[in-house]
C-alpha cells in the first residue's frame, strides 16, 4: 500500500530556508491547499512574515541559519514530538560573480558557499529528517548545475561544486538508510527568476 503523501493530502510541512524565492512560493502553495506549514528564516522582515500574518492558521515561522550547527540542534529540539509529511531543506547560496573560476573565488567565500549548500544542509537533512513521519518525504533542493556530465560550458563553479557535493552527499545518506521507510528526493527545479537565479531564466516561480 503507498502511504506517501499526495499533493493534495500533506497535512504538514517543515521548510528550511523559505524567507524568498522557491521555498517562499513552497510555503504560500502548501498553505493555500491547506497544509500547516513551518518554515523558516535567516532573519526576521521577509515575505515570509507577511504570509504567516494572512495565514496564521496555516504558517508559523521558525528562525535558523544553516552555518550554524547549534541552531539546527536548537530548531530539532524546539520541534520535537512534532512529526511532518514533509521535511524540505531548501536554504542555499551562489557566489557573487559567477564567472568566477576557482583560483580567483576568495577562500572565504568558497567556504561560505559550501558550509552552507552542503554542511549546513546535511546537518539539518540529519536532524531535522528525524521529523519525518515513517512513509513521509525528505527533500533536498539541488540543481541541474550539480551534474558533471551536463556541465558544458564552465561556469558557476563555485556553485556546480556545491551542489554536486550535495548531491553525493545525500547519495551517501540514502545508502546508510536503505530500510528507512521514508522517500529521499534531490530537486532539480530548473532556471527559475529569483533572485538568485536571476532575470533572464525561463521560468517564474509559480510555473516552477
Amino acid at each position: 500500500m503507498n502511504t506517501r503523501p499526495s499533493a493534495s493530502h500533506v497535512n504538514s510541512v517543515l521548510i528550511v530556508g523559505a524567507s524568498r524565492g522557491l521555498g517562499l512560493a513552497m510555503a504560500g502553495e502548501f498553505s493555500a491547499r491547506g497544509s500547516r506549514v513551518i518554515a523558516t528564516v535567516r532573519a526576521p522582515a521577509t515575505p515570509l512574515e507577511q504570509l504567516a500574518a494572512e495565514r496564521p492558521e496555516n504558517v508559523e515561522v521558525e528562525t535558523v541559519d544553516l552555518t550554524e550547527a547549534d541552531q539546527i540542534r536548537s530548531l530539532g529540539a524546539r520541534l520535537s514530538g512534532r512529526m511532518f509529511d514533509i521535511v524540505f531543506i531548501n536554504g542555499g547560496v551562489a557566489n557573487r560573480n559567477s564567472q568566477a573560476t576557482m583560483a580567483e573565488v576568495s577562500t572565504e567565500e568558497f567556504i561560505h558557499l559550501m558550509v552552507t549548500n552542503v554542511l549546513g544542509a546535511m546537518r539539518a537533512v540529519e536532524v531535522l529528517g528525524t521529523l519525518a513521519r515513517p512513509g513521509g518525504v525528505i527533500g533536498v533542493m539541488s540543481s541541474g548545475q550539480g551534474s558533471i556530465t551536463n556541465n558544458t560550458n564552465g561556469v558557476n563553479d563555485v556553485y556546480r561544486a556545491s551542489k554536486a557535493a550535495l548531491n553525493q552527499s545525500m547519495a551517501s545518506y540514502a545508502g546508510r538508510r536503505s530500510n528507512d521507510p521514508r522517500a529521499l528526493v534531490l530537486m532539480s527545479p530548473g532556471w527559475i527568476r529569483t533572485e538568485m537565479g536571476g532575470a533572464n531564466a525561463p521560468f517564474s516561480v509559480e510555473e516552477a
